[in-house]
């Protein structure tokens, strides 16, 4: 059997055993709406936090690190980092709110506290976020396809097999199916990065040796820096810890815990999973750059790979692979849940049956993930706005923490005016280059959406309603 044939034999039943798994999930799935978005809220420790690192660690998580590493170092790592550190401010401060109030979205939460405008402002903000994140893993899945199965992928084709392979297992069994097939992707991505980073590394003589052979007095390579400014590091940190808080993918899963201790638990465990991935993507990057002087920066982690036997690169492939799956499929049921729950039947048809409701579920899934693919297919430049549509999430994190942590400051159109602050000052940054007067606009958000906050407390008299802890229904 040839090296393609072996990679391409591994990748496959990988995809086969993720199909076979949310045919497994898809019976607790079709038992109900809660059963299919929240997995009937049961979701254990182990499973919230593979399903937190299945989200984090997806393809800008590896592929893009180690792009990233060839130009400034290890500290490229310092990405997954800030997403650990999201994990931990999450199941610090707020999984355990999300779960005791028994909440399914930000924008849900926000029409019980504030007001309708409140809800209708902030869905539009998050599904616009989710949509843009999740057509990336297509641009990301395609690229990993057809670098690494030239013979058997371009480009188009590799983003459409993924498509298929992320909207079905999502539709099949959705939040169970994601949580159980996430087990199958974190360990596949643990052995894969694992053994060819430590392959890779004792190929080449060890750290050192590989230290030694980059170019010098240019980039301090495995420095905690690198060709990182400090204010880039804490712009990512910052990012990170502000979307995790609020995003709808690890809204859904502290949602879906079982109870307060796990959802907590979840997501401390998860940071664990997270944060040495990015560190070993990076040295995989930076033993590229060595072995393959010259090499265009996107191909640093492929190329690397396919330099290995042919069954560990296979199993790398689909660990490549695996976390990107992992991201979509959470990123795919956000969106779906935000546009079911917080449009469809908030505003359309509020009567709708438990069966309708988990049909229109499943549709719109489907009708995203199209959506999504067609926004991939014409996508300029998403890499580059990542972290910028995610900047976004402040006004959401802004709001959420007054409200549970100092509900006297918070008052009814606290929700839409800051939120709306929040989209205006991303809009300024990216159409009116004078105002960009940060490092980040990250931390313009904070200053405009923080001082929009604090302006409606002073002019608005009506205060917001206090929080009520809904009682927990599994249907």
């Amino acid at each position: 059997m040839g090296k393609m044939s072996i990679q391409l034999s591994i990748v496959i039943f990988y995809v086969f055993m993720l199909f076979a798994i949310s045919l497994y999930a898809k019976r607790r799935a079709s038992a109900g709406s809660a059963n299919f978005l929240f997995a009937g809220r049961k979701l254990n420790t182990a499973l919230v936090a593979v399903n937190v690192a299945g989200l984090a660690v997806g393809a800008a998580s590896t592929v893009g690190v180690a792009e990233n590493a060839i130009q400034v170092g290890l500290a490229a790592g310092w990405y997954n980092a800030a997403w650990a550190a999201g994990a931990v401010a999450m199941g610090l401060l707020a999984a355990g709110k999300y779960r005791e109030l028994n909440c399914t979205t930000i924008p849900e939460l926000f029409e019980r506290f504030y007001d309708k405008k409140g809800r209708v402002i902030s869905v539009i903000g998050l599904i616009t976020i989710q949509l843009v994140i999740t057509s990336l893993q297509y641009l990301a899945g395609g690229a990993i396809l057809a670098s690494l199965l030239p013979g058997v992928f371009t480009f188009k084709t590799g983003m459409i097999a993924s498509a298929v392979v992320f909207i079905g297992i999502t539709l099949i069994g959705g939040l169970w199916s994601s949580g159980l097939s996430n087990i199958v992707s974190v360990v596949l991505i643990y052995l894969g990065v694992l053994y060819s980073t430590f392959t890779v590394v004792a190929r080449q003589g060890g750290i050192g040796a590989i230290s030694a052979a980059l170019p010098q007095g240019t980039v301090d390579w495995f420095g905690p820096l690198g060709g990182l400014g400090l204010a880039t590091i804490i712009g990512w940190f910052a990012v990170m810890i502000t979307q995790t808080i609020t995003a709808q993918g690890p809204v859904q899963i502290a949602c879906g815990a079982k109870d307060v201790r796990t959802a907590k638990k979840g997501f401390l465990w998860g940071a664990l999973i997270i944060f040495p991935i990015g560190f070993l993507s990076a040295v995989m990057g930076l033993a590229a750059k060595v072995a393959f002087p010259g090499i265009k920066a996107t191909l640093a982690l492929p190329k690397i790979i396919m330099s290995l036997d042919p069954f560990a690169a296979g199993v790398t492939l689909a660990a490549l692979w695996a976390a990107d799956v992992s991201t979509a499929c959470t990123l795919l049921l956000g969106a779906g849940t935000l546009f079911s729950q917080d449009i469809y039947k908030r505003f359309i048809n509020p009567n709708m049956t438990e069966g309708q409701y988990l049909s229109l579920n499943r549709k719109t899934i489907f009708g995203l993930g199209l959506v999504t693919l067609w926004f991939a297919f014409n996508a300029v430049g998403i890499l580059k706005t990542l972290l910028i549509g995610l900047s976004l999430t402040t006004a959401f994190t802004v709001v959420f923490l007054f409200t549970i942590f100092a509900p006297g400051l918070c008052r009814k159109n606290s929700a839409f005016y800051t939120t709306l602050a929040g989209i205006i000052a991303l809009a300024a940054w990216q159409f009116i280059p004078a105002t960009r007067v940060f490092a980040h606009p990250i931390y313009m958000e904070w200053v405009v959406c923080l001082a929009t906050f604090f302006i409606v407390a002073a002019v608005d008299s009506e205060k917001a309603k206090q929080a009520v802890v809904q009682p927990v229904t599994v249907e």
